[in-house]
């Protein structure tokens, strides 16, 4: 389990790509301070797992099934990721609660400066889209964002110079892919009231009949 919130940037040093599968060696500093093999790192929001621990970097395996699901095929040696440790229980939780299992990969349609912000407008697939809301949670690239505005499959979110500096988003725009991971709780609460809906139980209809919604 993850927070959203980045440690550090590290570089991807080497890509030994398999049949369908592929490993990774990632330059860190930061995240190297405590970390063991057998780990669980989040590269670009994609939870990982730490197999080879040295000065300097750590390698990871990448499956068939993460190539396909996520922008990591796509990353270029010499490539920056967004890298964050796993979360630590009694620490402060400053991000949202990322799992680290991406829902989608999106393409980021506008990136426009508005005062000291930058707006980025980002296309989620439908498996994605669903669970957006105005105000609600996503991680962008392992980076947890607010929603700023959800319409259709297209929404909006603003970060701060801060943000830019310190995560990949400083350096993207139109054309580049992101890892998109909605938020857990929203996604909880839908398979809920689907299954609620199916089953004739509690619904949507009936909450908002008694002034719930």
């Amino acid at each position: 389990m993850f927070t959203g919130i980045i440690e550090e940037t590290g570089t991807l040093q080497v890509k030994t790509q398999g049949t369908v599968s592929a490993q990774l060696v990632i330059g860190a500093r930061k995240v190297m301070e405590d970390l063991r093999v057998g780990d669980s790192v989040a590269v670009n929001g994609v939870c990982l797992t730490a197999t080879v621990v040295k000065d300097g970097g750590f390698t990871a395996d990448v499956m068939a099934e993460t190539l396909a699901k996520t922008n990591l095929g796509d990353v270029k040696i010499g490539a920056k990721v967004n890298l964050e440790r796993a979360l630590r229980f009694g620490e402060r939780l400053g991000g949202h609660l990322v799992t680290g299992h991406i829902d989608g990969v999106g393409r980021i349609l506008r990136r426009e400066r508005e005062g000291i912000a930058w707006v980025f407008t980002i296309h989620a697939p439908p498996a994605v889209a669903r669970y957006l809301i105005n105000k609600g949670s996503v991680a962008v690239d392992g980076i947890s964002l607010t929603i700023v505005e959800a319409r259709g499959e297209d929404f909006t979110v603003s970060i701060i110079p801060h943000t830019a500096a310190v995560t990949t988003l400083g350096f993207k725009g139109p054309g580049d892919t992101v890892n998109l991971e909605a938020d857990l709780i929203g996604k909880y609460v839908a398979q809920f009231l689907q299954a609620r809906n199916s089953e004739g139980g509690v619904n949507v209809s009936l909450l908002s009949e008694h002034g719930f919604i």
